[in-house]
C-alpha cells in the first residue's frame, strides 16, 4: 500500500447506521471482519482512537441518520447507499518528521468534514495505524448519505444534489477530483508528506487487490508450515496476484512490437499524451488565473501554452509543434481551463491575493536565459500586453484611474460584502429553524395517534417494534418542543409563509452579495495587476 497521504472512498448500502461507529471503536478481524472478543467474550475496544460527531444534533449519529432517512422518505430500498466513508491516510513519517498527533489528525479531520460535507451528519475518528502496520495516523470520515439542510453552493458543486437539502450525496469523478485536490493542499498546509492525488502511481494497488495479496499470502504461510513440518521444501514464499505477475518481464515479441510502434506519430499518441494530460491537470487545478496557469506548467514542465482563433495549444518539452487541446480532450480547451481557474479563484480567494499570481508578468530575458527561441519571447509580450489591456479597460470603464479611487472602491464593495453576507447567514439560519420546526410539527401531527395506541397496547414491546419509524418521529419531536419551550404549536400554513418570505429576503441580499463579490474580485485583479506590471517592467528598462 501507498504510504504517503492517501484517500480513499467507501459506499455502504448497511441500513445499520450504528455499523460504523462499532466498527471505528472495537477492533475487528482485518479478514472476516467479526468482533474480537476478550475473555469474557465481549467486544474489545480499540486500544487507542479519537471519535467526534458533527451535525447530529442531540441523538448519536446512527439517530441522525435514521431521522433523516424518514424526514426525507429515502433509503428504503436494500440497495440505496445509506452512507459514505473517506479515509485520510497519513505518511508514517509524518508522525516522526513533522510533528503529526492523533489530535492534530482529529483537527484536520473536522476542518475537512465541515468545509466538504456539510450539511451531513457525521462521524470523524482517528486511529494510530492502520492494517499495514506501518504506523500511519489516518482518519475515517463517515457522512450520511442525505443532506439535512442547505448549504451555500461552492464553484466545486455542480448539481443541485450537492447543495440542497434532502438529496443525497454522490462520489462522482468530479467529487473525488476535488476531494483528492483538498487532501493535497491539506497536506501542504500542515507540512505534512504527500503524493500526486490526481495523476496517482503506477504502483498504486486496488483495495481489492491489496486485500487479495493480505488474504493470499496469509494461506501460503499457512500451506508452507505444514510443509516445513512435514519436512519438505516450501517453493513459493511470496504470494503474487495475477495482476501483480503480469507486471513482470514482457516476454521478446512484446518489445518487438512496441518497437514496430514507434513512428514519430504513434509514439507520442501512446505513451507521452496521457504524460501531458496529467502534467496539465496536475498544474490545473491548482493555479488562480490563465497567467498562472501558463507560468507553473513552464517552471514545472517545461510546457508552453498559447492561444490562437479563441482555442488552446501546449508546447511539451522536446517538441517542435504546439498539440491542439481538442487532441487532448475538452477539459482542456479555453472554455473549460477559463472556468476551473475561476472556480479556483473563488474557491481560495485569499491565497490568490497573498500569491499575487494573477496578471503576473513574465520576465522574458529570464526566459530566454533558458533557451527559448525568439517566437517565444514575441508571444510573451503579445500575452502580457493583452492581460494590461484588459486591466486597463476594466478601471476605464468604473472610472479608477487613480489609486485613491480604487482603494475606496475596494474599501466600499468589502463593506457591502459582509454587510450582505451576514444578513444572508442570518437568514438562512432562520430559515433552517423554520423548517426544523415545520418537520417535528409535520412530524408529531402524523404519529400523534401511533403514540396514543401504544400508551394501551397489550404488548408494548412488539408494538413499539412495528412501529419504531412513527415513535421515534414523535419521541424526537417532543424533545424538540420541550428544549424550545414550544407549548403551543403553530400552523403550518403560518410557517410556510414565513419561509417563503424569509426566502424571498435572502434572494434579494445574496444577489447583492455575490455582484459585491464579483467586483471585489475583479478590482482586487486589477490592483495587483497594476502593481505587478510597474514592479517587473522597472528592472526590464534597466536593463535595456
Amino acid at each position: 500500500m501507498n504510504c504517503m497521504a492517501t484517500l480513499k472512498h467507501i459506499a455502504s448500502k448497511n441500513s445499520d447506521y450504528s455499523a460504523a461507529e462499532t466498527y471505528l471503536v472495537y477492533q475487528h478481524d482485518e479478514f472476516s471482519g467479526k468482533k474480537i472478543l476478550d475473555e469474557q467474550s465481549r467486544p474489545k475496544l480499540r486500544e487507542s482512537y479519537i471519535l467526534d460527531t458533527l451535525e447530529c444534533g442531540e441523538a448519536s449519529f446512527a439517530m441522525a441518520c435514521l431521522l433523516a432517512s424518514r424526514k426525507y422518505d429515502k433509503n428504503n430500498h436494500p440497495d440505496d447507499i445509506k452512507s459514505h466513508q473517506y479515509i485520510i491516510s497519513f505518511d508514517p513519517r509524518d508522525a516522526t518528521e513533522n510533528g503529526l498527533t492523533m489530535e492534530k489528525a482529529q483537527a484536520l479531520g473536522l476542518n475537512f468534514c465541515k468545509e466538504n460535507f456539510p450539511g451531513h451528519s457525521a462521524i470523524v475518528c482517528t486511529h494510530p495505524d492502520g492494517h499495514n502496520h506501518s504506523g500511519n495516523i489516518h482518519v475515517h470520515i463517515v457522512i450520511g448519505s442525505i443532506r439535512t439542510r442547505e448549504v451555500e453552493r461552492k464553484p466545486y458543486m455542480q448539481k443541485p444534489r450537492d447543495w440542497r437539502e434532502g438529496m443525497k450525496h454522490s462520489s462522482t469523478a468530479q467529487t473525488m477530483r476535488h476531494l483528492r485536490v483538498e487532501v493535497m493542499e491539506l497536506c501542504e498546509g500542515a507540512g505534512l508528506y504527500q503524493i500526486d492525488l490526481l495523476n496517482g502511481s503506477k504502483e498504486r494497488v486496488s483495495e481489492a487487490e491489496y486485500w487479495a495479496r493480505r488474504r493470499g499470502q496469509q494461506k501460503l504461510d499457512l500451506a508452507n508450515a505444514a510443509l516445513t513440518v512435514a519436512g519438505q521444501q516450501p517453493r513459493q514464499k511470496k504470494f503474487e496476484t495475477v495482476k501483480v505477475a503480469c507486471r513482470g518481464e514482457a516476454p521478446p515479441f512484446a518489445a518487438q512490437t512496441a518497437r514496430s510502434l514507434k513512428s514519430p506519430t504513434g509514439a507520442f499518441v501512446a505513451s507521452q499524451t496521457r504524460t501531458l494530460r496529467k502534467q496539465i491537470s496536475s498544474v490545473l487545478y491548482r493555479a488562480t488565473s490563465f497567467e498562472d496557469f501558463s507560468d507553473r506548467l513552464l517552471q514545472q514542465y517545461g510546457i508552453a501554452v498559447k492561444e490562437s482563433r479563441g482555442c488552446l495549444s501546449y508546447l511539451p518539452a522536446g517538441r517542435t509543434k504546439f498539440i491542439r487541446a481538442k487532441h487532448l480532450g475538452d477539459k482542456f480547451d479555453k472554455a473549460a481551463v477559463l472556468s476551473t481557474l475561476q472556480a479556483n479563484t473563488e474557491r481560495k480567494p485569499k491565497a490568490q491575493f497573498k500569491q499575487d499570481a494573477i496578471g503576473k508578468l513574465i520576465d522574458i530575458q529570464s526566459r530566454m536565459t533558458e533557451g527559448k527561441g525568439i517566437g517565444y519571447k514575441r508571444w510573451l509580450t503579445k500575452h502580457n500586453l493583452k492581460v494590461m489591456a484588459q486591466t486597463v479597460n476594466l478601471l476605464q470603464e468604473k472610472n479608477l484611474t487613480d489609486e485613491d479611487a480604487l482603494n475606496q472602491r475596494i474599501a466600499e464593495l468589502e463593506t457591502k460584502y459582509h454587510d450582505a453576507l451576514a444578513v444572508v447567514k442570518d437568514l438562512e439560519g432562520r430559515m433552517k429553524a423554520n423548517k426544523e420546526l415545520r418537520y417535528h410539527v409535520a412530524a408529531y401531527a402524523s404519529t400523534k395517534n401511533i403514540a396514543q395506541q401504544f400508551k394501551t397496547a397489550k404488548r408494548p414491546a412488539a408494538f413499539e417494534e412495528l412501529h419504531r419509524a412513527e415513535l421515534t418521529a414523535y419521541r424526537a419531536a417532543a424533545v424538540y418542543f420541550k428544549a424550545n419551550d414550544i407549548t403551543k404549536l403553530p400552523s403550518p400554513k403560518k410557517l410556510e409563509a414565513e419561509y417563503a418570505q424569509l426566502a424571498s429576503e435572502k434572494a434579494k441580499f445574496y444577489e447583492q452579495y455575490k455582484e459585491a463579490k464579483e467586483e471585489l474580485l475583479k478590482l482586487k485583479t486589477a490592483k495587483q495587476n497594476v502593481a505587478s506590471f510597474f514592479r517587473e517592467e522597472e528592472p526590464a528598462q534597466h536593463e535595456r
